[in-house]
């Protein structure tokens, strides 16, 4: 694939897509007729198209593709959105106001390689089952193969910073996002938040947490996946509107479930309010439950157990995080439910 295919007419508006193509450490291929841009089209990673030559291209019926879109030079004529609309684009923007989203995608597009995230929710059976930490411990061990995101969707929860010792690191948290406004780049995130390595982390600033917006919850789990090999996704015991939207977005959605009949009754409760079960799997934490048991009561199949670790607090409280050795339990059921995520992504 190119990286980005331009095709544009207007002098003015050709020199400033080229401008931030070069902000953007991106080299498109510029079509120099409809002809050339119809050749182009299919293999470019990104389109982008004037509205001054979006008819031309119109006439010679490009086929469908994503990631199409067309730009003008201040406010848009009327007649560019219908044929927008032939050329199957994404929308139609207003240079320069649209400059800053149009800068990250460009950096999308210069991406190595397009990726596809691997998304695994987790959430708590009952309070205090361990969710946190054990996706604090997915996130530590899936980055050691490639970048890896946590989101912290717990407003009450501990932070998942505090648990993987990025607390004090620099970044930009939820509350920050909720001020930005237009689409979030892949990188633009990669690069912002706080992380070590290729392990970054999204959750509050210490002190009051505010609740999560779903517009912005969406862009930021869209660029999430285009910038990461795998997210994780520490989600709350909640069924509202944003946490059923993120646990939509996830491929496998894992409870965690206490090995108490009191944890059990709870996590029953909770799969039995879960729309979509099918993505739904258990890891039962401690001894003394059967897990097919644990399957008729809740009607959701486990999917892995998980003992408990020794020195536990004492490497969250040292900053190393949950997994501090690829033997202990944490690491072991990390890489399972990795596995199990790696495999749901072959069959799809």
């Amino acid at each position: 694939m190119t990286s980005t295919l331009v095709f544009a007419r207007d002098p003015a508006l050709l020199e400033e897509i080229l401008r931030l193509t070069a902000a953007a450490g991106v080299t498109p291929s510029v079509a120099a007729d409809g002809g050339a841009a119809l050749r182009a089209w299919s293999g470019a990673s990104l389109v982008l198209v004037g509205a001054d030559a979006a008819e031309e291209l119109a006439r010679l019926r490009p086929p469908r593709r994503s990631r199409v879109h067309v730009l003008s030079w201040g406010p848009p004529p009327d007649p560019v959105y219908r044929v927008a609309l032939t050329l199957g684009a994404e929308d139609v923007s207003e240079l320069p106001r649209a400059s800053s989203w149009l800068t990250d995608s460009l950096s999308d597009a210069g991406e190595s390689r397009v990726r596809s995230a691997r998304t695994l929710g987790v959430v708590g059976g009952s309070g205090g089952a361990g969710a946190t930490t054990l996706a604090c411990a997915v996130g530590q061990v899936a980055s050691r193969t490639g970048p890896t995101l946590v989101l912290d969707a717990d407003p009450l929860g501990p932070g998942v910073d505090r648990l993987l010792g990025l607390d004090a690191a620099p970044g930009v948290r939820w509350d920050g996002l909720g001020r930005t406004a237009g689409r979030l780049g892949a990188r633009a995130l990669r690069e912002a938040v706080p992380r070590r390595a290729d392990l970054g982390v999204l959750t509050w600033h210490a002190g009051a947490s505010t609740e999560l917006d779903e517009s912005v919850v969406r862009s930021v789990v869209s660029a999430a996946q285009r910038g990461h090999d795998t997210v994780v996704v520490d989600l709350p015991r909640s069924t509202d509107v944003v946490v059923t939207d993120l646990a939509a977005r996830c491929d496998l959605v894992v409870v965690v479930v206490d090995a108490s009949v009191a944890g059990l009754a709870s996590a029953a409760r909770l799969c039995a309010r879960t729309d979509d079960q099918a993505r739904l799997r258990l890891v039962v934490r401690g001894a003394g439950l059967d897990p097919e048991a644990v399957t008729r009561a809740t009607g959701v199949p486990v999917l892995a157990r998980l003992g408990d670790q020794r020195g536990l607090v004492e490497s969250v409280d040292l900053g190393f995080g949950p997994v501090r050795t690829r033997r202990g339990p944490l690491a072991r059921c990390a890489g399972e439910l990795l596995s199990q995520l790696a495999a749901r992504g072959a069959a799809a």
